[in-house]
């Protein structure tokens, strides 16, 4: 893409063609059999889904423990500096509360409340996510969330149980209310409770497509993060970056998912040959290589030429992409010129990698274009702002008379006299 932009780039730009609208139709009558028949109808889609007949969702205490005794030391060592540095980044974004004299004797207080109680999504599948766990988990612990419980699916290979590694970090995090439940089943026990699961009042967390729009179709009987499909990186990059770096960190997005998005969006056609003679031997060198290939080959991954780095921001930005790197000269400026990302990783030594696991940001992030709108997983995802009003007579006084002239204005004249009744008359008995 070089000289003039399009006016529409983001209808443009590769991207995964994920229908959610087709998916609602299956995942209704699944949320409708929850609501209806609770644990029983949890139990007997579980058994569809995922092969494993439990007589309980709830992961019994011992496993979790034991889950924790079992881990490889190298992996506990790994998630307690994760957990660590992300309570470093999420401790600092609690709120406190904040009060203003509007005038003599009238105070508005913002009050920060956290949710009652949330269900967290741990992913199953393809890869094994403890990750998630802390991404999820440790944000609502530091919003002070009194309760909490943690689902991922159950797994045939581990007898009915999510996999060893997600019950050791729900563990190793003080979480004792874990579920071997999934998909859009998951997301419709946390919606309406069951015999066995509470209702929560926010359910957090990526998935695949049926708990994206299982998701959809419950929000508002319960509040969600977002709505995360298929992970993606953006790189923006100049003729200074290194050809090996932004392969490899393409190729570690595409391994998530034959569907992962893969951009590169550069001013230096040099630099985009040597990425795309780079590709091969690096992706041939990988476990996943086959599942790299489709993900890097297909629709929603590609690269994009650009003529100056403003068009490359352009570009960026209106792709608006879950992860974006920086490798440009002073990448540290032209990351701050950047309005839509989900999380912005700046120059050579901080790829995307270190962002899913221990940079201390949060992963859980905003895909398909939605950072334009709306930010990745944090402290402020569970916690409500509440305005607490306090007048005396006389600062409400004061503003009577404006209140009974906008209340005439929109025709609404009982908010007025709403404001008369405690000075010049009374509403009759």
């Amino acid at each position: 893409m070089r000289g003039s932009l399009p006016e529409s780039l983001r209808d443009v730009l590769p991207r995964a063609d994920i229908d959610v609208e087709a998916a609602l139709e299956k995942v209704r009558p699944i949320c409708d059999d929850v609501r209806h028949r609770g644990a029983a109808a949890v139990r007997e889609l579980t058994a569809r889904f995922d092969g494993v007949d439990n007589a309980s969702a709830r992961v019994p205490a011992e496993a979790l423990s034991r889950a924790l005794a079992e881990l490889d030391p190298r992996v506990r060592a790994a998630l307690e500096e994760s957990i660590r540095r992300a309570r470093l980044v999420h401790r600092a974004q609690r709120r406190t509360d904040v009060t203003t004299q509007v005038v003599p004797g009238g105070t508005v207080t913002e009050r920060w409340v956290p949710v009652e109680r949330v269900g967290l999504y741990v992913p199953g599948g393809r890869a094994v996510y403890p990750s998630s766990v802390v991404m999820n988990v440790v944000p609502a612990q530091e919003a002070g969330v009194g309760s909490l419980a943690v689902t991922s699916p159950a797994q045939k290979a581990f007898g009915g149980l999510p996999h060893p590694t997600i019950l050791a970090a729900c563990e190793l995090l003080g979480v004792d209310e874990v579920y071997s439940v999934g998909g859009a089943q998951a997301v419709a026990m946390f919606a309406y409770g069951t015999e066995e699961c509470a209702p929560a009042t926010l359910v957090t967390g990526p998935g695949n497509i049926w708990v994206v729009a299982a998701k959809r179709l419950l929000k508002g009987r319960i509040g969600i993060d977002s709505e995360a499909g298929p992970t993606e990186i953006a790189v923006l990059a100049d003729e200074t970056a290194d050809p090996v770096h932004i392969a490899a960190d393409l190729i570690s997005q595409a391994e998530h998912d034959t569907i992962a998005a893969a951009v590169l969006v550069t001013t230096s056609a040099e630099l985009a040959d040597a990425v795309e003679k780079e590709l091969p031997g690096q992706v041939s060198a990988t476990k996943h290589s086959e599942r790299i290939t489709e993900a890097l080959s297909g629709r929603q991954s590609g690269i994009v030429l650009v003529s100056s780095i403003d068009d490359g921001l352009k570009v960026v930005d209106a792709y608006a992409a879950e992860h974006l790197e920086i490798h440009t000269a002073d990448a540290a400026a032209v990351a701050a010129r950047v309005r839509n990302a989900g999380a912005i990783f700046v120059g050579a030594y901080a790829p995307v990698s270190l962002g899913d696991y221990l940079a201390g940001s949060n992963h859980v992030l905003p895909t398909g274009g939605c950072a334009c709108h709306s930010g990745g997983l944090s402290v402020q995802s569970f916690l409500r702002g509440i305005h607490v009003v306090d007048y005396s007579r006389e600062a409400l006084a004061g503003a009577a008379a404006h209140v009974s002239v906008l209340a005439d204005a929109e025709d609404l004249p009982a908010h007025g006299a709403a404001i008369r009744a405690r000075f010049d008359w009374r509403v009759p008995e």
